[in-house]
């Protein structure tokens, strides 16, 4: 929510792709006016959502489950962008599951992956931060080492003109 605070002021009209979840509900309390996406798949349904009026956009951990976030990333109209991915972690494979399609992850980015694709696509990096994963309740070697290596990278990008 800091990240989010610091670059959007209350009362801005956000796109949060994905379907209402409990962060979003968190930000309409906030004072956010936010609208969500109704769980379409958004690598071929998401036309509806290009010029929609709109100041920010935010997916917070929704490219991942995308095969292709280049196209919407490139088509979309709205200025501003606050995105979070998960990061590619040397020691575990992607998250999959195989009785979910929507529950899979295409991707994992490492940094440069996202900056990169982020950069084709026209948007300019504001500002970015990585973090580690803060959930002490799981037990074995992976767990551990989602604490020393940062598991989520978040950014806030302006439309490059």
């Amino acid at each position: 929510m800091f990240f989010l605070k610091r670059h959007v002021p209350p009362n801005s009209k956000i796109l949060d792709l994905g379907v209402e979840n409990r962060f979003s509900i968190i930000m309409k309390g906030e004072g956010y006016d936010i609208r969500n996406t109704l769980g379409e798949d958004l690598d071929t349904n998401y036309s509806k959502y290009l010029n929609i009026d709109v100041e920010y956009l935010t997916a917070f951990e929704i490219f991942e489950h995308m095969l292709a976030p280049y196209n919407f990333l490139k088509e979309v109209k709205t200025e501003k962008l606050i995105a979070s991915v998960p990061m590619k972690l040397w020691f575990a494979s992607a998250f999959w599951n195989d009785k979910d399609d929507r529950d899979k992850h295409y991707h994992e980015f490492e940094k440069k992956q996202f900056d990169y694709l982020l950069e084709k696509t026209g948007w300019e990096i504001k500002d970015s931060e990585t973090w580690t994963s803060s959930d002490w309740r799981k037990i074995g070697i992976r767990p551990i080492l989602r604490h020393f290596f940062p598991r989520y990278y978040i950014v806030y990008c302006e439309r490059k003109h």
